[in-house]
């Protein structure tokens, strides 16, 4: 009874200490007004999101992904039921803007849609059209998108490599370095930034010399220069001092514990004309297929590089093309809501630009920006994309919850945070294998609805064989509402008939 009273007493003690700290501060207008009580708003406003994720919004609300769009990738990932019963909770009659896929009644020989190993090689054979040395056919359409060490924890990197090698994918390695962490067994694709971390003199300019030292001691099958992406188009980075470990470091190039600011542009090249140069130094140099990543903004740029590579002497080897809906480990909010195109919009016009020159054939195409879910996939293969990028998906099949802390160094799973005691939440080895089935299970999607579409590879199906609806009323092709002319988003028919081939057995890969 006694320690009772104590213990009420200490309680009461600790509320009214509360209370005066409240009436006196003058920082929070609310708290000066309502002592102690106020603090439930704030402490309302930092569990908002989980509050809308479980309690508050349904199944299709969610943003950047609903409860049945997560719920899908982590039955996915567990090897679980990824069914869903008693039909779709889409407002199908008044949907607007939503993509619908025409299946087909016939259709000629097709894969087997349920084998979960199951191959799903590239149309095209990545540098295959301009020579390039190590040109080769990517084994699988669906690879794990940019994201550097630093962003994510080392034991993240780790899980995702070792899921990409499992299901025979690339993995990104970001503008932050190739990484002890990305050496599990993925292929990589290397990435360079406006900092050239691991590829950089002191002064922040680019080494050639380090970067053919990085090629040569790594699984690098291709070489990416980042121009923008989706979440921070056009915006530099800064890596506070605080966060640059003696590892992060060593890896980037740069001196322990201070800050590094990441430039908005390029200095190894300034106009379309240096870029094409700056490309076919590294694919010289290297023998590896060279390509650009960027964020749609003015297409000036585009019709120029379209232009160039059609005179036939350089070239990029990919290009790929991130939607104004992709995610980041921090941006402002007004770059990641308001700057760039969304990902159908900004592709579409970058195709046609390459179309309109019949260049289509002689680059590969790779989409990214939401994309890891069967039904934005399959419009991406529409539109013209030869494989497509995934980012936050994978970090979900490791376990991502959505917790939008990324920024703060406070991500509660360990994925997204270099905070030792969190990271440690992450076992690589059995989120790898998390990981791998994602991505096969994304894989056999595909493959179902392009049989379904009666076509043996998603790369064939097309424009024509998906509607967009306005309501109840109303319906276009998506070859109609994103301009497109006739042929455009296909491949042509010698690629077309040796994917065929490859996909029904009829050729040896």
């Amino acid at each position: 009874m006694q320690a009772r009273k104590i213990g009420a007493a200490a309680a009461a003690a600790a509320v009214a200490a509360l209370a005066a700290r409240d009436l006196l501060q003058k920082k929070h207008a609310l708290l000066r007004n309502f002592p102690v009580l106020g603090h439930a708003r704030y402490a309302l406003e930092t569990i908002g999101p989980e509050l809308r994720q479980y309690i508050v919004t349904s199944n299709e609300e969610e943003r950047p992904f609903s409860r049945d769009q997560r719920s899908w990738i982590y039955a996915s990932a567990k090897e679980e039921n990824n069914y869903f019963g008693f039909g779709t909770e889409v407002d199908v009659a008044q949907a607007q803007g939503r993509a619908y896929l025409k299946q087909r009644t016939f259709a000629g020989p097709l894969p087997d849609g349920h084998d979960p190993q199951a191959p799903l090689p590239s149309a095209k054979v990545l540098g295959g059209p301009r020579g390039r040395a190590k040109a080769f056919r990517p084994g699988s359409v669906v690879n794990i998108s940019a994201m550097s060490f630093g962003s994510l924890s080392g034991a993240a990197i780790t899980a995702l490599n070792k899921g990409a090698a499992q299901a025979g994918a690339m993995h990104n390695t970001g503008e932050g370095g190739l990484s002890p962490y990305h050496r599990n067994g993925a292929d990589l694709v290397l990435q360079l930034g406006t900092s050239y971390f691991g590829c950089r003199n002191e002064d922040g300019t680019f080494n050639l010399d380090k970067l053919k030292d990085v090629v040569a001691g790594a699984p690098v099958r291709a070489i990416e220069i980042k121009l923008s992406q989706g979440a921070k188009p056009g915006l530099g980075g800064m890596l506070p001092g605080a966060k640059v470990t003696p590892e992060i470091a060593k890896i980037r190039g740069i001196p322990v514990g201070e800050d590094c600011a990441s430039p908005s542009r390029h200095s190894a090249f300034g106009d379309v004309d240096s870029m094409l140069d700056f490309v076919e130094l590294l694919a010289a140099e290297t023998g590896l297929p060279v390509g650009i990543k960027s964020a749609v903004g003015e297409l000036d740029f585009w019709q120029e590089l379209a232009a160039r590579m059609a005179r036939g002497d350089r070239g990029v080897d990919f290009v790929t093309i991130d939607g104004g809906e992709g995610g980041t480990g921090a941006a402002p909010r007004m770059f990641a809501d308001s700057v760039s195109l969304p990902f159908r919009m900004g592709f579409s016009r970058v195709y046609g630009t390459f179309a309109e020159l019949g260049l289509t054939d002689e680059l590969t195409f790779i989409a990214s920006g939401k994309l890891g879910l069967p039904e934005n996939a399959a419009v991406a293969f529409a539109l013209g994309a030869d494989m497509i990028n995934v980012a936050r998906e994978a970090m979900m099949s490791i376990g991502c919850i959505q917790a939008q802390k990324c920024h703060t160094d406070k991500c509660p799973t360990g994925i997204a945070t270099q905070n030792p005691w969190l990271a440690r939440g992450v076992d690589p080895v059995s989120k790898s294998a998390r990981a791998a089935v994602y991505l096969r299970t994304l894989r056999k999607e595909l493959t179902k609805v392009s049989s379904a579409l009666g076509v043996a590879h998603p790369s064939l199906i097309t424009a024509e064989d998906i509607e967009v609806l306005n309501g109840d009323y109303e319906a276009r092709s998506l070859a109609g509402v994103y301009g497109y002319k006739e042929g455009w988003g296909e491949l042509g028919p010698e690629l077309a008939a040796e994917i065929t081939a490859l996909m029904t057995g009829r050729a040896s890969a």
